[in-house]
């Protein structure tokens, strides 16, 4: 059984100058994440847990759907009353760095920012970070590209979607 990268860093620690630290620590990699103008609060519940008692690196991504689901109605791009289907985007690529453990009981909030808008398809930065000191658990970045779910093809970014998107996150 090997380990990612990202694993390894999250459980290594190392002594120096008498303080113990996280090779995370050490990195940079838990510095408090910058530029997001929207945040979802998300309860770690006791069903993410994985038996090593930490949150579960597949529930990650389910934390970063259900903010990505709250930032498109933030921005009207989406309603509770319509039908998923009708949401006009579908995931094509996603990469999660985990920077250290999420625990039950942690408060935790997810960011979300678009910081590129190309001719089909929307980057997406998310992270998910403690909610009050700011550390980072989590950060990834998510390419979502817009489709026609009846026609089963990728189409253009909509106007509308373009101007709502870039007036809120200043591009």
């Amino acid at each position: 059984m090997g380990f990612s990268q990202s694993q390894v860093i999250v459980h290594l620690q190392v002594w120096k100058h008498g303080k113990n630290y996280t090779a995370a620590n050490l990195l940079g990699y838990n510095h408090p994440m910058t530029g997001y103008k929207f945040f979802h609060p998300t309860e770690v519940r006791y069903g993410d847990l994985d038996p090593q008692g930490h949150v579960n690196n597949a529930k990650y991504l389910t934390y970063f759907e259900q903010a990505r689901v709250y930032y498109l109605i933030q921005l009207g791009l989406f309603s509770k009353d319509q039908s998923f289907m009708e949401v006009g985007v579908i995931i094509a690529d996603i990469h999660i760095a985990f920077h250290t453990t999420t625990h039950y009981g942690d408060p935790i909030k997810v960011g979300v920012k678009i910081t590129k808008i190309g001719n089909k398809s929307l980057t997406v930065e998310q992270c998910v970070m403690h909610a009050d000191t700011g550390k980072v658990m989590a950060s990834g970045t998510v390419i979502m590209v817009t489709f026609d779910y009846e026609g089963s093809k990728t189409i253009a970014v909509p106007d509308e979607w373009r101007k709502k998107i870039s007036e809120f996150e200043g591009l």
